[in-house]
């Protein structure tokens, strides 16, 4: 059988599906598809096998693997700080395996309904002098480390696994969707001091927040673009298909508000209200995490906040800068095949796919240097 060219990224989200599947020898050789914007998820099995047989006839190659990236509004992130004293000697990585593996423990422990994706190494305190990764070759007598942990539900995992696995395709990696276009988007940012992402979906809102290139703190608020639409069908008295329309049409065409004797006035204060909410909620999230006067940048995107678009920004009370993101099919997927393709020196990958001839440890961790 000949070897495979094409990595598979699944973006499964309430509301829509993208995938794009990409050749590993050139990276200019690539095929994306999506689904048509949905809220009835009875329909997700066919929705994937439509983008299934797409991409394998534009890539000439059966999929039978595919990388997921999901997020979910119960999804936590969860952070814990570990020491051990030591000899001296020098530091050696199963060290550190021991004390991610304890970490990883109890967080299974207390969250044993949730499954780890990601396990990201904030800092690395060695002899009370703080290393963003490990240093090679040097000695310790004490050694403590912040790790997040990134967590989503299992059921919601187990269910997307029995969906692919009806369509004889194995899933190799699971990827929190929201923090992998984070690292994409900010490795294509310049930024001086804090930046935040704000990735609003269909029922979720994340808040992902960086110093400089660190990974600070991550937040989910159960709230996103679908309560807009829910508050434009309750206040005009229409249905959710038709709401979602007159949303996603926002200040573009005012052609279906006259012809549905819509004032532009009240839905704008239906609009405005909600999102004003949205961002507040975001912005205490953030400012919990950094000191009083930090100065940070907001870096908007996901689905739904296509409503946020920049030049409605003004008419917004968030009080920072605040720009949106327009996010493309083709830059969903690159986020997954960056997120693969790319080692993070902070994050511990769980299962690494190339497991050759690995002990116990090295197959439950590996520590990019």
């Amino acid at each position: 059988m000949p070897s495979k060219k094409f990595q598979t990224f699944f973006d499964c989200g309430l509301s829509k599906i993208r995938a794009g599947t990409f050749n590993t020898d050139n990276n200019r050789d690539m095929f994306h598809a999506e689904s048509e914007f949905f809220t009835d998820g009875s329909n997700l099995e066919l929705n994937i096998k439509k983008i299934i047989i797409s991409l394998e006839n534009n890539s000439n190659e059966y999929i039978d693997s595919v990388n997921l990236m999901i997020d979910s509004s119960k999804m936590l992130s969860v952070s814990i700080s570990l020491s051990k004293k030591l000899d001296g000697s020098k530091l050696k990585q199963e060290n550190i395996k021991f004390l991610v593996q304890e970490a990883k423990q109890q967080i299974l422990k207390y969250h044993n309904d949730h499954d780890i994706v990601h396990i990201i190494v904030n800092n690395y305190k060695i002899d009370k002098i703080d290393y963003s990764s490990l240093p090679d070759e040097i000695e310790c007598h004490f050694i403590s480390l912040d790790i997040l942990f990134i967590c989503l539900p299992t059921d919601l995992i187990l269910h997307f696994k029995s969906v692919f696995s009806k369509l004889n395709i194995l899933i190799d990696q699971i990827i929190c969707s929201s923090y992998a276009k984070s690292i994409n988007y900010k490795n294509n940012l310049s930024f001086n001091s804090y930046l935040s992402f704000i990735d609003i979906g269909f029922n979720k809102t994340s808040i992902i927040t960086y110093l400089n290139d660190k990974l600070i703190s991550m937040d989910v608020l159960s709230i996103g673009g679908n309560h807009i639409t829910k508050d434009i069908s309750a206040v005009l008295k229409m249905d959710l298909d038709s709401s979602e329309q007159i949303k996603l049409n926002f200040g573009e065409n005012s052609k279906i508000l006259n012809h549905q004797n819509i004032s532009i006035d009240i839905l704008q204060k239906i609009v405005f209200a909600r999102t004003d909410e949205i961002l507040e909620l975001c912005n205490k999230s953030i400012k919990s995490n950094l000191f009083l006067n930090d100065v940070f940048q907001i870096a908007l995107t996901g689905e739904g906040s296509r409503i946020f678009d920049n030049k409605h920004k003004d008419r917004f009370s968030f009080p920072n800068n605040i720009n949106f993101l327009e996010e493309t099919l083709e830059d969903i997927c690159q986020s997954g095949f960056s997120f693969i393709s790319k080692p993070n020196k902070q994050e511990v990958v769980v299962v690494p796919k190339k497991s050759i001839k690995q002990g116990f440890f090295e197959k439950l961790f590996h520590l990019f240097k």
